[in-house]
């Protein structure tokens, strides 16, 4: 299975190809509309197609880059159900499996830092497993610290901390060794007390994440919603345009 991260600094976004090079099919998770000439580039450098193109949300803090990908390569938009975009998209539900060559892909619902949100968990087949590698985990679980919950919600926050308590809880099901990899890392304003680091495993966050510690979901989400940190700079424009499926920066 190839797998590729590519980091934008600018906005402290991380975005994921991936996929299987036997069978020359290749997904983006979370793109960046800044780095689309870099996952083409990627993809043809590994003489592979890219046929997926996955959104774990609606962003709010960048331009996705998903419109201008389907519209170069053809790929299908996966998308979760719910999310309320209006662009042709296959809605994808909990505990779904998307095949990508020898490359499984399931959907793990994750809500709370949006009411649509999914996690999802990889396993590459030619190990002789079914069992998950890795999971992109796009704004709920973050390295150090989880996503904040007010952005996609008005006036709800402490509600909607509550559902991701509960979200982390599913993904805390996976095994120890699962790889973690966000959507967002330190520099971010996605969360308040994000690692420089942009990977890590299940295991080290469960750990030693101090939000993962709450036991009880009032706690998490009383401690959650304290001092966040401001909205992303033309929130507003960001959501629609990425709703609307609108490639290049909103209007």
């Amino acid at each position: 299975m190839l797998l590729r991260p590519f980091l934008n600094d600018a906005t402290s976004c991380a975005s994921y190809l991936f996929g299987c090079t036997t069978h020359g099919t290749l997904a983006v998770v979370d793109p960046h509309a800044d780095l689309v000439d870099r996952y083409v580039a990627a993809a043809e450098r590994a003489g592979s197609s890219i046929v997926g193109v996955f959104e774990t949300h609606v962003q709010a803090d960048h331009v996705s880059g998903l419109p201008e990908l389907v519209e170069r390569t053809g790929a299908a938009a996966y998308v979760p159900a719910g999310a309320g975009v209006e662009f042709a998209h296959t809605p994808v539900e909990d505990d779904d499996l998307i095949e990508l060559g020898n490359t499984r892909v399931r959907a793990i619902a994750t809500p709370g830092h949006a009411p649509a949100h999914h996690a999802y968990a990889v396993a590459d087949r030619r190990r002789g497993t079914d069992e998950p590698w890795l999971v992109f985990t796009g704004d709920s679980l973050l390295i150090g610290d989880v996503g904040r919950p007010d952005l996609h919600v008005a006036g709800d926050a402490h509600g909607q901390a509550e559902v991701l308590h509960a979200s982390l809880r599913r993904l805390l099901e996976l095994p120890d060794h699962v790889v973690v990899l966000p959507s967002h890392y330190a520099g971010s304003v996605c969360g308040r007390g994000l690692s420089g680091n942009p990977i890590s495993s299940i295991g080290f966050e469960r750990a030693h994440n101090p939000m993962l510690a709450f036991a009880d979901p009032e706690r998490f989400a009383d401690s959650l919603v304290e001092d966040m940190p401001e909205a992303p700079a033309g929130q507003a424009a960001i959501v629609a345009a990425n709703r609307r499926g609108t490639a290049g920066a909103p209007a």
